[in-house]
């Protein structure tokens, strides 16, 4: 009996181990065969990663075990991935589908990469997943719904992915596990579901710079486990609840910015004691601030600007109290009384003070210069009177002090020259008097001076002019200066504008301003200049707009003035000039030059109506003739010889366009770029096009270095050959101020014997036209501060400037060009904000073109330009002419100040960006109109054009302006804009 309980016994215990092992094998090739589906899935991600820099991927292979490739994390128990963190590799191409049969995964980050492509609906399949992070890369197409389905989601950040479109899903308001929620920077429109505020837990509502409207959902603001809600830059409107401060006691970050909220600013946000970002900047905020914010002491950041606030600054005291404040922008309101002397006692950290455009009055407190760390301390457009605070000079770390258009009275402070690294000083419209410190030479950083329309007398210092860093704009107008304009001008090659107008300067005019060779503006009328206008003039070759009216200028106008292409706008009247006026360059407009009251004056063309030379010209024409006659003989003689030269030549070494550009520039090689840009490293990518990709690098040649822009042509497209070609041909003549300036060209091969072919252009520090309408800069991010974006002003500009690019290519080439592909990518900024044309990749030289056979010739490049910006005859096979780049310059003009892409989602059906602009115009063009120049250029229906189909983009070529009339438009334009501010502050 006890045997056969033993044997029962040993059996049962055998049968148990032998079922384990069976399970244990089981369960084995299970997990097994689970991390095989990881590994397939892995290794598809893989594949369609098109570029990896870093080699993140380059393991995933055999070598090595699945949880053991980087970036992969498992779990100890079944060995499946749990964690998928690819952040930050510079990676690019798309993510595969089979990312959804990761099914164990938990954590999944791809952010600050390039992926592309739209967002895997499969994603939605991961149950598990805790943390989504896909921001800063290039996904588009719409939000999969399907998110809605990850029941364990706690954060979900898709910022900074700028073609990401459509509505935010209803179907998120299911994720009850959610805690950070971050759609900024992209492309989404619609209203915010109400199904968000089931989301109890949410803690970040980050969906700034969208296209978002409507009303935010009121139980949104009960959510009390929120701390941060940025929904700035986008079209919501709605008042502030009343209990705000009381149903968010977490709310750290309330950031409203650049929308259309309105009404009082409710007085429970005294309660809101963790707040430490508060913008509610860009709204139609209004009344007094009736609240305190002495229980904020975590405030860091306060922004009221652009609001219509009324009332005295007394709340600034309570401010005191915040210690950790380092902005503060109360600019364009109506904010009326003095600045208090509390304003002495605000944090020592403080680095921004805004209070311009109000109507502030009184003195400036001598104790705002406690503030050692401002770097901007902008009051200008008030009421102020007074004197500066001789301790201004205390704020050493200022880089932008402006005062002016207020009343201040007394000296200029000579502490201000203690301030090294001020970039802007602007005291103009005050009655300061006295003359101008030299010490202000100090400031070796200055880009902008303003001191025009006070009572400043004297001799300008000739300090002023060791500042080679001053390159936008000087203004001495409208003051009692006096003496003669010092010769050290002519140091200021940078400098742009130069405006000494109004003033009692004596002497000749310098003829060293002809090394001022950035200028474009030189105004210098009603003072008392004698002596003969400089030829040295002749040298500013960007120049625009000259004005020596009203002075006691004598002899003849300089013929090398007749050289300058760009000039536009000429007044030479009353003074005592004399003899024959030139008849060529801007003489050739009767509207453009002034001449009256220079009564020995004659000659010039018809309209100016001036009396006949008569021997005099005729005995200069003869002369003249003479001269021609010989040099023509001259040129012959040197033409037969060089063409001997050339044949003989021939016969050894061929030539090409490419060739021919190299010859006359710097040569590169490819090994000096690859160098360069660190092999074609993707970290310098910055752009990408159909025909090539385009690298930033250094060049070092001896001591220099040059920061350059290397395109490199993509071979493989048959195309970019011929683009190559063209983009020589055109550049190889051509120079202008507006235009990218090519630096070199290298036609080689690279190191594996292939062809290689490459552009190297000036860098364009402030990147392309696209960038700043659609993907704006985001190194303030990390800081919490918004974007910078284009005021009104630099679009303006911006559009002046490619104006005066395609005007220099039409009519001033030797052989006018047509560039058949204007665009915003394809209009680059400098560090100064000047726009210059580039990518001559589709250009065609006019004369070539105009009969139907060579027009045949060049189509093999396909459509002429791209689709949303070619002109529609293009598309009917009609031959390139100027007409079609106006047109693309009128669709760019309507993308500048609409913000809208001719290919945006809403343009279909025939329904174009066109059609949207006409329908607005005039009575509600505050509807289509950019709502970021809302505010800034205070348009109104009733100020729009009453054009209702805009001239440039006519679809019909033959109603189409020129482009040199569209030009003077716009300068006409930006002259009222800037007569109207002017008028306004008077």
């Amino acid at each position: 009996m006890a045997n056969s309980m033993l044997y029962s016994d040993i059996l049962l215990l055998y049968f148990g181990f032998t079922l384990s092992l069976s399970f244990s094998f089981v369960s084995s090739a299970t997990s097994v065969k689970e991390n095989q589906i990881d590994r397939l899935a892995l290794l598809a991600i893989k594949s369609r990663i098109d570029h990896d820099p870093l080699g993140v991927t380059r393991a995933w292979n055999d070598s090595a075990a699945l949880c053991q490739w980087k970036g992969i994390t498992c779990g100890r128990r079944h060995q499946r991935v749990t964690m998928l963190d690819l952040s930050n590799q510079k990676l690019g191409g798309t993510v595969s589908s089979h990312i959804g049969n990761l099914s164990f995964l938990s954590f999944l980050y791809l952010e600050n990469n390039n992926f592309h492509g739209e967002i895997p609906p499969e994603i939605g399949r991961l149950s598990r997943l805790k943390i989504l992070k896909l921001g800063s890369n290039s996904f588009h197409g719409s939000i999969p719904p399907e998110l809605g389905n990850l029941k364990k989601l706690e954060i979900l950040m898709l910022y900074i992915n700028y073609h990401l479109t459509g509505e935010i899903p209803v179907s998120l308001g299911n994720l009850s596990a959610l805690y950070g929620l971050g759609f900024g920077d992209n492309s989404l429109h619609g209203r915010i579901p109400d199904t968000l505020s089931k989301l109890k837990r949410l803690a970040f509502l980050e969906l700034e710079d969208n296209h978002l409207s409507g009303l935010i959902p009121p139980a949104v603001f009960n959510i009390s486990s929120l701390k941060v809600i940025d929904v700035g830059g986008n079209q919501f409107h709605g008042t502030i609840p009343s209990n705000i401060g009381f149903s968010l006691p977490n709310l750290k970050n309330l950031t409203l910015g650049d929308n259309n909220f309105f009404g009082r600013l409710p007085e429970s946000l005294s309660n809101a004691s963790k707040l430490v970002k508060f913008d509610i900047s860009g709204n139609y905020f209004s009344g007094e601030v009736s609240f305190t914010f002495s229980g904020l002491k975590n405030l860091s950041k306060l922004n009221f600007g652009t609001n219509n606030l009324r009332g005295s600054l007394d709340f600034l005291t309570s401010l005191t109290n915040c210690s950790r404040l380092q902005v503060l922008g109360l600019g364009r309101n109506q904010f009326t009384g003095k600045i208090p002397s509390s304003v002495a006692n605000l944090s020592i950290i403080m680095t921004e003070l805004s209070l311009r455009f109000n109507q502030i009055s009184g003195t400036i407190p001598v104790g705002i210069t406690n503030l050692v760390n401002l770097n901007l301390l902008l009051i200008e457009f008030n009421q102020l009177t007074g004197h500066i605070p001789p301790s201004i000079g205390n704020l050493k770390n200022l880089q932008d002090l402006n005062l002016g258009m207020n009343k201040l009275t007394g000296r200029i402070p000579a502490s201000i020259g203690n301030i090294s690294i001020l970039t802007v000083l602007d005291l103009e419209y005050n009655s300061l008097w006295g003359s101008i410190p030299p010490e202000i030479g100090e400031c070796q950083s200055l880009t902008e001076l303003y001191l025009a329309h006070n009572g400043l007398t004297g001799s300008v210092p000739h300090q002023i002019f060791s500042i080679r860093t001053l390159s936008i704009i000087l203004s001495l107008h409208d003051n009692l200066l006096s003496g003669s304009f010092p010769l050290e001008v002519g140091n200021l090659e940078n400098l742009v504008t130069l405006d000494i107008s109004g003033n009692r300067f004596s002497g000749e005019i310098p003829s060293t301003l002809g090394g001022c060779t950035s200028l474009k503006i030189l105004l210098a009328k009603n003072n008392h200049f004698d002596g003969s206008i400089p030829s040295s003039l002749g040298s500013l070759r960007s120049i625009e707009m000259i004005d020596f009216s009203q002075n006691n200028l004598s002899g003849q106008i300089p013929e090398s003035l007749e050289g300058l292409s760009f000039l536009k706008h000429l007044n030479l009247s009353f003074n005592a000039l004399e003899g024959m006026v030139p008849r060529g360059g801007v003489f050739k407009n009767a509207t453009a030059v002034l001449v009256s009251g220079n009564k020995k004056l004659c000659g010039g063309i018809a309209k100016l109506e001036l009396p006949s030379c008569h021997f005099k010209e005729f005995k200069k024409s003869k002369i003249i003739l003479i001269v021609l006659g010989f040099l023509g003989l001259f040129s012959l003689s040197c033409s037969v010889i060089f063409s001997w030269l050339k044949n003989k030549r021939s016969k050894k070494k061929p030539s090409s366009s490419a060739l021919s550009l190299m010859d006359s520039i710097l040569k590169v090689s490819y090994g000096q770029l690859l160098k360069t840009t660190d092999g074609f490293s993707s970290a310098n990518l910055i752009g990408r096009g159909s025909f090539g990709h385009v690298y930033k690098g250094v060049l070092s040649q001896g001591q220099d270095r040059t920061v350059i822009a290397v395109k490199v042509m993509n071979l493989q497209n048959q195309a970019a050959s011929k683009s190559f070609l063209s983009e020589c041909k055109a550049l190889r003549n051509i120079r202008h101020r507006n235009l990218v300036k090519i630096i070199s060209a290298c036609s080689s091969v690279d190191f594996r014997g292939n062809s290689f072919k490459a552009l190297v252009y000036e860098f364009m520090a402030n990147g392309s036209l696209e960038r700043w309408l659609h993907t704006y800069p985001e190194s303030n991010r990390e800081n919490g501060e918004r974007p910078k974006s284009l005021n009104f002003l630099q679009r303006l500009n911006i559009a002046i400037d490619v104006a005066s690019a395609l005007d220099y290519l039409h009519h001033h080439c030797h052989s006018p060009i047509v560039h058949c592909d204007l665009k915003p990518s394809n209009v680059l900024l400098d560090e100064n904000m000047v726009a210059h044309v580039g990518d001559f990749g589709l250009a065609r030289f006019h004369p070539k073109i105009i009969n139907r056979s060579s027009a045949d010739q060049t189509s093999s490049l396909g459509l002429k330009g791209t689709v949303g910006y070619a002109a529609p005859e293009y598309g009917m096979g009609s031959e390139v002419t100027k007409s079609g780049d106006v047109y693309s310059y009128g669709i760019l003009l309507l993308e500048m100040f609409t913000r809208k892409r001719p290919i945006d989602d809403m343009f279909k059906d025939g329904f174009t960006l066109l059609d949207f602009t006409r329908r607005a115009l005039p009575e509600n063009v505050h509807q289509i109109v950019d709502p970021l120049l809302l505010h800034e250029a205070n348009l109104e229906g009733g100020e729009a054009s009453t054009s209702k189909n805009p001239m440039p983009s006519r679809k019909s070529p033959k109603d189409r302006i020129d482009i040199t009339d569209a030009a003077n438009e716009l300068h006409s334009v930006r002259q009222k804009i800037l007569q109207k501010e002017l008028r306004a502050t008077r």
